[in-house]
């Protein structure tokens, strides 16, 4: 039986710009060789210059680090290493970030997504009750629920971390990625900067092997960062962000995020259909305008954790909701980036077979 996992987010070997790539390195060592393989600290500065260009803010706002996991890692250590307090996030909401948290001695409270987006009353009430150091979110095809936060709910969450004094760090690595619909501000955007870390990858949307990401930081909080980062790793992989560097140069970027989301757009319709025709009666999803992900949530009765065996017998494993959720016991999350559109549909029918005898009474 083939395999079909719905398990990794990340871009199937077909969509990885291979040739691109290549010529990049190649003109990155041959222009300016002898930068791109020496340390870096803060990374590669062209690339810096290419991405405060593209976001409006000086190239010693930007840090590079490698993989925007590892510059949410850095702002939990830099934020709560020692010193304790409250992190507050979306639930569900990505695994690793709660995992870094965690690690630095951070409290994490949870928010509730609802299917647009955080839920900004809850959020309000939250932060009255509990001053917090971080508000951790991803507005923008959430992971991972895929689901998005509108203009107004934005402002509302710049408005109410201004008041409350808290830190945002926006984590945007799939915004680019959209099918349909008018994408909305960023809250880096609406708040100008001050007070919101804005937090992104080329994994989603060039290759994820090049391992590179950035922050783009407060003024008042670029040196800490820098520093922190140097301390750790000396500096991020030169290398990788030179040839990036080069592709972007290129003009090679743009059209690379249209092809990806054209092929992604195909996808997503795939699960749609596949999910709408194969899963039992009860389930309940929003459909994703963009990114990489499903959030399906099952009738009560069923336990994904449980069921995670028998799905990976048959070749189809998916992500249990308890991994982003203490509620996400019926729930589950399905990726479905890495895998072509006739093999979504078999592996929703498989799944959907699955979670039907799961609610069937035994001896019916």
């Amino acid at each position: 039986m083939t395999a079909i996992p719905f398990t990794r987010g990340v871009p199937s070997s077909d969509m990885l710009p291979v040739a691109d790539l290549e010529q990049a390195a190649v003109t990155a060592l041959r222009e300016d060789g002898a930068r791109a393989l020496a340390y870096s600290p803060g990374g590669y500065m062209p690339l810096r210059e290419w991405i405060g260009e593209r976001h409006r803010v000086d190239p010693a706002r930007v840090l590079l680090v490698n993989g925007s996991l590892q510059g949410v890692a850095f702002l939990a250590q830099h934020l709560f290493l020692g010193r304790g307090g409250v992190a507050i996030t979306e639930d569900p909401t990505y695994d690793r970030t709660l995992i870094s948290l965690r690690t630095f001695g951070a409290e994490v409270v949870a928010v509730p997504v609802t299917p647009a987006g955080v839920d900004v009353d809850a959020l309000e009430r939250t932060l009255a009750q509990r001053p917090a150091r971080m508000l951790y979110l991803i507005p923008t095809f959430q992971n991972p629920s895929g689901v998005s936060l509108p203009e107004q709910g934005r402002r509302r969450v710049v408005e109410l971390a201004r008041r409350h004094e808290v830190l945002v760090v926006e984590d945007d690595p799939y915004g680019l990625l959209r099918f349909e619909g008018e994408p909305a501000p960023t809250l880096h955007e609406l708040d100008g900067g001050d007070n919101v870390v804005y937090s992104c990858s080329f994994t989603k949307t060039v290759a994820p092997g090049i391992r590179t990401g950035y922050l783009l930081l407060p003024e008042q909080m670029a040196g800490a960062m820098a520093r922190l980062s140097e301390n750790t790793l000396i500096a991020p992989n030169t290398f990788a962000e030179a040839a990036l560097a080069a592709y972007c140069r290129a003009g090679k970027f743009e059209p690379n995020v249209e092809r990806a989301t054209a092929t992604l757009k195909q996808r997503r319709d795939a699960m749609e259909a596949a999910l709408r025709e194969h899963f039992p009666a009860g389930a309940r999803w929003t459909t994703p305008e963009g990114g990489y992900f499903y959030w399906v949530d099952l009738p009560e009765q069923i336990d994904t954790a449980e069921l995670l065996p028998q799905a990976a017998e048959r070749g189809v494993p998916y992500i249990s909701g308890k991994e982003f959720s203490p509620r996400g016991r019926s729930s589950l999350r399905l990726a479905f980036s890495a895998v072509a559109p006739e093999q979504i549909s078999e592996g929703v029918a498989r799944l959907g077979a699955l979670f039907s005898e799961a609610l069937t009474p035994a001896g019916v």
